[in-house]
């Protein structure tokens, strides 16, 4: 038979192993290496290939039957798309496209022409998982009640700068979605998904980087299928060795471990036996080129890889990877004393707890995947950027568990009297007709209503993370979802004393809407003295003997002064005292016998217009005891210098 004519498109990094097969190909007479296509040249011991960086013309030239596409995953698309107009079969390396749209693009191109398009995720190569898929099914391990996958490898900081696209989420304003779970960890979801039927019904993910790059190193996702199974992968770059990566099987009458690199399957039964079979693996050019030849079936087709391209998308969509503090790792260096690898120790065992509980990095309190804010060595402040609240509540990311160096406690999340009353943040009851606050929209000659009517402030980055602060970027998505504004804040925590450390919380609001976006208030619908919207800071409300200064309640409520303070006495007798000073006019709301809180009054008594951007700063001094007048006086003069 005359070997088939193969085009490798992209033969360095990973392409160099494609290389080795068909030169082992060539020797054999299966194949023959009729191009390569590559933007650099590339130095061969086998075969006279043409080279071209050209796809379509190499194809043309050399009439190959086959192409590989290994070069950076935002060209899958293009160049698959390219070769099956061309007439080539395609074996695409994976992820296959970085986007839903552009794996639909090629999977149009695979109707339109017929050929075929396999996808390289090798795992799916091997017996063991039809095999594993028959052993779930037998009912040998019972009810299965979810298959949770883990894998930790190590990589140098390196890696990430190997190439323009290596760690990087978009090149360009193009989607690249590299990242653990969509590349060197792909195999693990796509392996996890081909044990189970049916559609996704839900994916929870959650991403963070060690390294200094745009994409996640260590990350995890949840997926829930729609008949209720759970499916979990916990991966990281950051282990201090490789740890074969696996997936298990969790059944009420047993469990099977499949350690995909090793094409394994252990079985472990509540008799005490164990069994562990190796199996055979089919490589995926092999098989692609069978199918050509012989019609045999492909192993893994373009459609099988649907559902993990919804959990790519899911990556994609997800919010920016949360940075983990240099406190968590371990840095080896080099003789230049560069940083040359970031090591989370423990994280091995990290990712096998993910696997064994099916649970998210977050629910196992792992420290890092905390925002955590310390000043000097107190930490003095935690900060929630993904609540799960009801929509009532207008989610909203917000600081807790706020303390003072003595360790005193200054905030209420979602205390009884006003379950959406969320720590220290940014609360609006009224933006463009959307409720960013919370609970119940005060309509006029109505008053409080139940409305469909309420907003989400989403995280989208940390731009900045580390243990004194950090700026954030936030998405305002009104109730029907659209984007109405975007938000950069930024939060740093100083000490100012030995007894007290400084909170500085500022916000710019730009408005998306395309036209004047406007801020009202319960007041401006006819509440009186209902002003609230803006910063808002809710105190404990187990707190006693609260007192505002530089007056009372009343005099403060609406006063447009520099600065106001509240204290309070926690239940264990212990004094503090919160000095609020602002860098504008705004007036203040104050809730002293109600409740305890204090923060801006963005529209008092009148609706304020906001045509392009918004800016405002509050900076609060954190205090244990009872300030007097003069004392808070002394510390708000510090605060804005």
């Amino acid at each position: 038979m005359t070997p088939a004519r193969v085009v490798l498109a992209g033969a360095h990094g990973h392409g160099q192993h494609h290389l080795r097969h068909l030169h082992l190909l060539s020797e054999s007479g299966v194949a023959e290496l009729a191009g390569i296509c590559d933007v650099r040249p590339v130095e061969v011991d086998f075969g006279t290939p043409l080279q071209s960086p050209d796809l379509r013309e190499l194809i043309a030239k050399t009439g190959a039957e086959v192409t590989i596409i290994c070069t950076p995953i935002h060209t899958h698309a293009d160049l698959a798309v390219t070769a099956l107009h061309a007439g080539s079969h395609v074996l695409l390396e994976k992820p296959p496209a970085a986007t839903p749209e552009a794996h639909g693009r090629i999977a149009a191109a695979v109707a339109e022409t017929g050929l075929a398009c396999q996808v390289g995720f090798q795992s799916l190569g091997s017996a063991a998982v039809p095999a594993l898929r028959e052993l779930i099914a037998s009912g040998a391990l019972g009810r299965v009640r979810g298959i949770g996958g883990a894998g930790a490898w190590e990589r140098p900081v390196s890696y990430f700068t190997r190439s323009a696209w290596s760690g990087r989420r978009r090149l360009d304003g193009v989607d690249v979605v590299d990242g653990a779970l969509t590349n060197p960890f792909a195999h693990a979801v796509a392996t996890a998904l081909a044990l189970v039927d049916g559609s996704i019904a839900e994916i929870e993910t959650e991403l963070y980087r060690a390294n200094t790059i745009e994409s996640d190193d260590t990350s995890c996702v949840r997926i829930r299928m729609d008949d209720g199974l759970v499916l979990t992968v916990a991966v990281s770059l950051c282990a201090p060795e490789r740890h074969e990566p696996y997936l298990v099987v969790h059944g009420d009458a047993g469990r099977a471990t499949l350690v995909y690199t090793q094409d394994s399957v252990k079985v472990e039964l509540p008799d005490g036996s164990v069994t562990t079979t190796v199996y055979d693996r089919t490589d995926l050019l092999d098989n692609l080129l069978d199918h050509v030849r012989t019609g045999a079936a492909l192993l893994v087709p373009l459609e099988r890889t649907e559902r993990f391209t919804q959990v790519l998308d899911a990556v994609r969509l997800a919010p920016e990877p949360q940075p983990i503090p240099e406190r968590h790792q371990e840095l080896e260096r080099d003789g230049l004393d560069q940083v040359a690898r970031r090591i989370l120790p423990g994280i091995a065992e990290v990712t096998a707890r993910s696997a064994e509980r099916l649970a998210l990095y977050s629910e196992l309190n792992v420290p890092w995947t905390r925002v955590e804010l310390l000043a000097g060595d107190h930490r003095v402040a935690r900060y929630e950027t993904r609540p799960d609240l009801p929509a009532t509540d207008s989610p909203r990311p917000y600081l807790y568990e706020v303390r003072t160096l003595g360790g005193v406690e200054v905030t209420e999340v979602r205390p009884e009297d006003h379950v959406h009353h969320l720590g220290a943040g940014v609360a609006v009851a009224d933006l463009g007709g959307a409720n960013f606050w919370g609970g119940r929209t005060y309509v006029r000659d109505q008053g409080p209503t139940w409305l469909d009517d309420h907003g989400v402030q989403r995280h989208a980055a940390f731009a900045r993370l580390d243990d004194g602060g950090f700026a954030e970027r936030l998405e305002w998505i009104g109730p029907g979802g659209g984007l109405m504004a975007r938000e950069e804040r930024t939060v740093t925590v100083r000490p100012i004393r030995e007894d007290a450390w400084a909170l500085d919380f500022a916000f710019t609001l730009t408005n998306l809407t395309g036209a004047p976006l406007e801020i009202n208030s319960s007041a401006t619908k006819g509440r009186a003295g209902a002003g609230y919207g803006g910063f808002f800071w809710r105190a404990p409300g187990t707190s006693t003997a609260r007192t505002t200064l530089p007056g009372d309640e009343r005099a403060v409520h609406g006063s447009r002064d520099r600065w106001i303070a509240l204290s309070g006495t926690d239940p264990a007798g212990r004094d503090w005292t919160l000095v609020f000073v602002q860098d504008g006019d705004d007036p203040w709301f104050v809730r002293v016998e109600e409740y305890p809180g204090v923060g801006q009054a963005l529209a008092w008594d009148r609706p304020l217009l906001v045509e392009n951007t918004l800016t405002r700063r509050v900076v609060t001094a954190v205090v244990d005891g009872r300030l007097d007048a003069t004392a808070a006086g002394s510390v708000a003069g510090e605060l804005l210098r």
